[in-house]
């Protein structure tokens, strides 16, 4: 049986090679164009129906044949990355291929709303450079180059970009609002939580499983406990982390012990239990704002008075003495220790154990953990030569996978919380971490170590899940050191049936041609479509 090739990856593959299009106009015309459409979730006045509609008038008007058309359908206009029609138009005309003299576009905000005016001039200029108009159908002004256009298109760009800018403060407002009235905004509830959904009068309607989300804008959803033995679990281990001064390891091991399984069905870790013993939602508060992504810019983690909470918005779990008690040991724990006292601690654990390991350190107490000394020196093998020990053996490779091991996991756990961030049903294999996207098509996720040759060029070897058969393989290179992401490649099955592939700093167009910097154009293809627009 052939593996099928999900809806999204044929529509993706037919707007990034442009369609050609019958406007009903005589071909044989001298003056050929293509259009440009562009919708994302804001108005259905945008819907690329009618921006089409539009554009033909105005094409019928003045002789023009429409010969091709590219469109981003459910795109933002923010950046060019995941506009994979747009930049396949700028491709064809800086490599000479397209078959027209002009593109139209409905209007100004169409082509982008780039918070630079800049880009969205320099795009146009990139057309115009090789000879090609670009006409705003829609816009009251010709954009033939005077000095009038230009003044109105600098400022229609200026608009188009500071309309986005209050769209967006406009929205984080809305989303503060309900967070104030008590109210869920998006993720997992956690283990010991569910969540319920309620219409506008606070009454309850229906228990959500994962992946469910409301259909109706006027309902809302709160976090209700859930089953007992979980909630049970729960203030056990609050009692064992406070009273019986337990650690989050030892906790995670007598859970493992008694085979009792996380909200995922996995085992328990130190993390796992930490994020337990951290979050105020088990003592009914809701936070919000932990982490910024605003206007498509860099995803940065916010500081404590930036953040936006309700006390009280939920049922509590977990009594508040108990939860302040043990954020209390927590911060105390966590305190910020100068490089010295770091290094004395590591320096005192070597002389009373005769060495060290990355283990033994997260083992102790009164110690920040091994991640806390990578993180402040850079690595630890770096730790270690600075208060003069040498393993006796290399560690550097052991160290580097049990890093890729942790952040694996938290890159499938935040890719799982944005799928579901934009209406998509997800299920999540516990035991090989297989993700089923909208009942539809199926995405592996998969980190490629960089290795550097004698001569320092840079290589990476992509290895495939091939016993899980993924639709999609999310590629994700790492940096030269390793610590950070670099880029991804998403990469169908159909066009990579191997178990691996080897890659380079460049790799040609029939690799690279599958890079992206974000994983927005993934979350594009999980978007769901509205049907009546489809058809």
């Amino acid at each position: 049986m052939g593996i099928r090739c999900p809806p999204q990856l044929l529509r993706l593959a037919e707007v990034s090679q442009g369609s050609d299009t019958n406007s009903g106009v005589d071909e044989h015309k001298t003056v050929r164009a293509a259009q440009y459409v562009r919708m994302s979730t804001e108005h259905q006045k945008y819907s690329t129906e009618n921006q089409s509609d539009i554009i033909a008038r105005y094409a019928a008007q003045r002789g023009i044949s429409i010969v091709k058309t590219y469109a981003d359908e459910g795109k933002s206009g923010l950046k060019l990355d995941g506009r994979e029609a747009l930049q396949k138009m700028i491709e064809d005309v800086e490599s000479g291929c397209a078959n027209f003299s002009i593109i139209l576009v409905y209007d100004v905000s169409r082509w982008g709303r780039f918070q630079n005016a800049d880009e969205s001039a320099y795009l146009e200029y990139i057309c115009t450079r090789a000879g090609i108009a670009v006409h705003y159908c829609a816009e009251q002004f010709e954009n033939d180059g005077s000095l009038t256009a230009t003044i109105i298109k600098s400022m229609k760009r200026a608009m188009a970009g500071e309309y986005s800018r209050e769209l967006s403060a406009k929205v984080f407002a809305g989303q503060c609002r309900l967070i104030s009235l008590g109210f869920r905004q998006g993720g997992m509830a956690g283990y010991g939580l569910r969540r319920r959904l309620v219409d506008e009068h606070r009454q309850p309607k229906a228990d959500l499983r994962t992946g469910e989300h409301k259909s109706l804008q006027t309902d809302r959803v709160i976090l209700v406990p859930g089953p007992m033995e979980e909630v049970q679990t729960v203030r056990r281990m609050y009692r064992l982390f406070v009273e019986e001064g337990r650690s989050e390891r030892e906790i995670a091991a007598m859970l493992n012990l008694e085979g009792i399984p996380t909200d995922l069905g996995r085992p328990w870790t130190r993390g796992t239990v930490h994020q337990i013993l951290t979050n105020e939602k088990y003592v009914g508060n809701n936070v919000f704002n932990r982490v910024s992504f605003k206007l498509k810019k860099r995803r940065v983690r916010n500081p404590p008075d930036m953040l936006v909470r309700a006390a009280g918005a939920f049922e509590a779990i977990v009594a508040p003495d108990l939860f302040f008690r043990a954020a209390a040991m927590i911060a105390e724990r966590n305190r910020r220790f100068t490089e010295a006292e770091m290094l004395d601690g590591l320096k005192a654990l070597r002389d009373m154990q005769g060495h060290l390991s990355a283990l033994m350190i997260d083992e102790q107490d009164d110690l920040p953990s091994s991640s806390a000394y990578r993180s402040r020196f850079g690595s630890l093998l770096r730790a270690y030569r600075l208060i003069g020990y040498t393993p006796q053996r290399d560690y550097r490779y052991v160290e580097t996978n049990r890093f890729l091991r942790e952040l694996h996991a938290d890159l499938v756990s935040d890719t799982v919380q944005s799928i579901e961030g934009v209406g998509a049903s997800i299920v999540r294999d516990p035991a090989t971490d297989l993700l089923t996207i909208n009942g539809e098509f199926t995405a592996s996720i998969v980190i490629a170590r960089c290795l550097q040759t004698a001569t320092g060029s840079l290589r990476w070897k992509v290895r495939f899940d091939t016993g899980l058969h993924p639709d999609i393989t999310i590629a994700i290179r790492m940096d030269a050191e390793n610590r950070s992401v670099l880029d991804y490649y998403l990469l169908p099955h159909l066009d990579f049936p191997v178990e691996r592939i080897r890659m380079q700093e460049e790799n040609g167009l029939h690799l690279d041609a599958y890079r992206v910097d974000n994983l927005d154009p993934f979350l594009n293809l999980t978007t769901r479509s509205n049907i009546r627009r489809a058809a």
